[in-house]
This record gives structure tokens, C-alpha cells and sequence, in this order.
């Protein structure tokens, strides 16, 4: 029996399963359930989402464009770190949940609702991101999560529960279960079915941003991002709002195959998985911020970043954005990025994304230093001799004792 509650918001997508979450809390709280569905480019059609949930006796119907804040306020932060998770992963849904976990709270204050709800299954990393997020915003509130309470154990009850509520259920998903595939304004991913062996090559009609790279254009194509304090501002010269100038580097590096990766991770929960991502926007933003931060970075603060990018983009895919070490570790990120402004021209080419070009008023680049030929700024070759000296005197100790000791013969 479930405790009273009255009230619930639902983060609902308007698809079949969160369509049998939201009947499902109406007929198991007996309560006003409220939909939230954020808008955060997943590239679909949003007022389908609202014509269901009116459908099913919702009236509190709450569709949010989130999409520039998504870039600005997530996407953005977690690039000045250049982030991947386990070297690869540009953690696209990781990112999204903590924001959707902030405005489920916000209307459910609004609202004066005494629980929220998500369509997370138990054994995906989801259900950890959306519910640490809600301990860290609104510790109070109640958090349901239907697919580890309800009865339901097959997708033949699940279909059944849909037709006897009038629930639609559309033709593709009467059988073999669906891809399960998460869009957002950062990327696209897809998991399931033949993917779920990973000795099997995923087919080409899964991939849905990005062309093949063997079919991209023969002939390369550059484009130039600009920067300021470590985020993208502008392509081409043209100044861009952060989610305009995602969208149009989408479109660009899906037209070149560039962003895909074919994943086994491994889940915070314990098991491996595989998924298959497309994040072309994105990659060409890794190799553009990357590409500034190695003129205007001073080297040890670059090798620093490096150092916690790891641990940073491990915080987020747990589920650990709001919690006070994501924040400590941003504000040693953020502070590093004062100078991280210019220019980088990014070729774009057959699925790859490399930098060929950098300028930048901040840049530490000194070609006079450099140069092979005749420089203008003082540099005593002869300091390197002593510099040599020093850093080997500890391997000189280290060789001496090991060729008197017997454990070395």
C-alpha cells in the first residue's frame, strides 16, 4: 500500500513507459499527478507530449524550453574540464539529469507537491542521478521510481496494462522491445537489442546525427570557434547563443561523420553496458577547447586539469553534480579558464575533428623562444646544462646504489 500523497510531479517524456508511469501513479496514489517534460533539443515534436498527458486527466501540463540553459549552465561548465568519462564518454545524458532533477524540484515546490517521480529502470545509472540529485536540492521530498515498486515483470504486462487503460501503444512496440535511446541538444544514445552483444557490430540505421564517415564529403571543411574565459562563443565569426552555436556545430560534424563511439562502460551500479553515441557538436568543441587552453594554459596548470578531469567527469556520471566536490572541483576549473580566449580552426574530415590552427591575446606561445633560427629573446642555451644536471643527480644516486647492491645481480 502506497503512503498518502498529495500530490506528484512526473517527469514525463510522453512516450508508452512514462505514459503506463503516469496512469499508474493516478490509479496507485489516488492523487493529482503534474507532467514536466523539459525540452533540451532532443529533436522531437514536444506538444504530442501535452496532448497525451491531457488525454490521461492531467491538468497541470508543463512543457519548459531548457535548451539554452542546458548548454550554457551544464554543457559549457563541463567542457571548460574537457571531461570524458573512462577517456571517451562526453557524458551527454549524465548531463542532462541534474537539470531536469532542478526544475522537477522547483514545480514540485511550486505545486506544493509531496513527491516526484521518474521513469528510471533499476538497473540503469539514471535512478542514481535523478534521486542524489533531489537529496541534494529538496531532501525532503519523497522520490518514486515505479519500475522498482510496481508489480509489473514482463513487456507483455506492460502492453497489457497500456490496452486496458486505452493507453496507445504504437505498432513498432507491440513487439521486440525498442532501442532505448536518449536525446539531448549534446548528443544521442542508443542501447538494447543486438547491441547488448557487444561482439556485434551496430547497424548503420541506429546512427540518427551523423553520416557514415566512409560516405561523408571527400573534401574537408574548416571552421574557426571562437572563445572567451574557456566557453565557445561564436562559429565562423558569427556570435551565437550557446545553444545555436551547439546546434550549428551538430550540423556541421554530423555532415562529416564526426562524434561517433562505440562503448563498453562501466555503471555506477556495478555492471558493464553498452551504448552507442553520436556527439558531434561536442567532440568538436573537446578538440577546439583543448586546442586553446594549450597556448594560453601554463603547463602546470594544464597537467593539474588533466590530472582531476578524471575524478570531475566521474562526479557527473554518478550523479554527483549538485554535491559539494563536483562544486569545489569547478571552481579550480573556472578560475583556470581567465585567459582561455581566442580563435581555433578545427578541420572537419572523414570522422575526425583535429585543430590546425590557434591564435589568442592571452596565448604564452612565444615564437621568438622557440625558433630554430636567430632569436631576439635572451635564452643561455648553457642553463640547460645545469638544468639536465639537477634532475638527473637523483637518477645518478638511484644507479650508483643499484649497481653496488646484490638484489640487482
Amino acid at each position: 500500500m502506497a503512503r498518502k500523497t498529495g500530490k506528484i510531479v512526473l517527469a514525463y517524456s510522453g512516450g508508452l513507459d512514462t505514459s503506463i508511469i503516469l496512469k499508474w501513479l493516478q490509479e496507485t496514489y489516488g492523487c493529482e499527478v503534474v507532467t514536466f517534460t523539459a525540452d533540451l533539443g532532443q529533436g522531437e515534436e514536444l506538444e504530442p507530449a501535452r496532448a497525451k498527458a491531457a488525454m490521461l486527466g492531467v491538468r497541470d501540463i508543463r512543457i519548459v524550453d531548457l535548451r539554452e540553459e542546458f548548454v550554457r549552465d551544464f554543457v559549457f561548465p563541463m567542457l571548460r574540464a574537457n571531461a570524458l568519462y573512462e577517456g571517451q564518454y562526453l557524458l551527454g545524458s549524465s548531463i542532462a539529469r541534474p537539470l531536469i532533477s532542478k526544475h522537477l524540484v522547483a514545480i514540485a515546490r511550486e505545486v506544493g507537491a509531496d513527491a516526484v517521480a521518474h521513469g528510471s529502470t533499476g538497473k540503469g545509472n539514471d535512478q542514481v542521478r535523478f534521486e542524489l540529485a533531489v537529496n541534494a536540492l529538496a531532501p525532503s521530498l519523497e522520490v518514486i521510481a515505479p519500475w522498482r515498486q510496481w508489480n509489473i515483470r514482463s513487456r507483455t504486462e506492460l502492453l497489457a496494462y497500456a490496452e486496458k487503460h486505452g493507453i496507445p501503444v504504437p505498432s513498432d512496440k507491440r513487439g521486440e522491445a525498442p532501442f532505448s535511446i536518449d536525446a539531448n541538444l549534446l548528443h544521442t544514445s542508443t542501447e538494447g537489442k543486438i547491441l547488448e552483444d557487444p561482439a556485434e557490430i551496430a547497424p548503420d540505421y541506429i546512427y540518427q546525427r551523423t553520416v557514415d564517415p566512409v560516405d561523408a564529403p571527400d573534401v574537408p571543411e574548416t571552421v574557426t570557434i571562437g572563445f572567451k574565459h574557456g566557453d565557445p562563443v561564436s562559429v565562423n565569426g558569427a556570435l551565437m547563443t550557446p545553444a545555436a552555436l551547439l546546434t550549428e556545430l551538430n550540423r556541421l560534424g554530423g555532415r562529416h561523420g564526426v562524434g561517433r563511439l562505440d562503448l563498453v562502460e562501466n555503471r555506477f551500479i556495478g555492471m558493464k553496458s553498452r551504448g552507442v553515441y553520436e556527439t558531434p557538436g561536442g567532440t568538436i568543441l573537446l578538440a577546439a577547447h583543448r586546442g586553446m587552453e594549450s597556448i594560453t594554459l601554463d603547463r602546470a596548470a594544464a597537467h593539474l586539469k588533466d590530472e582531476i578531469m578524471p575524478r570531475y567527469a566521474e562526479l557527473i556520471y554518478n550523479g554527483f553534480w549538485f554535491a559539494p566536490e563536483r562544486e569545489m572541483l569547478q571552481a579550480l576549473i573556472d578560475h583556470s579558464q581567465a585567459f582561455v580566449s581566442g580563435e581555433v580552426t578545427v578541420r572537419l574530415y572523414k570522422g575526425s575533428a583535429a585543430v590546425i590552427a590557434r591564435t589568442s591575446p592571452s596565448s604564452l606561445y612565444s615564437a621568438d623562444l622557440v625558433t630554430f633560427e636567430e632569436s631576439a629573446v635572451a635564452y643561455d642555451h648553457h642553463d640547460a646544462q645545469g638544468f639536465i644536471r639537477l634532475n638527473g643527480l637523483r637518477l645518478r644516486s638511484w644507479a650508483a646504489r643499484n649497481a653496488l647492491s646484490p638484489a640487482s645481480s
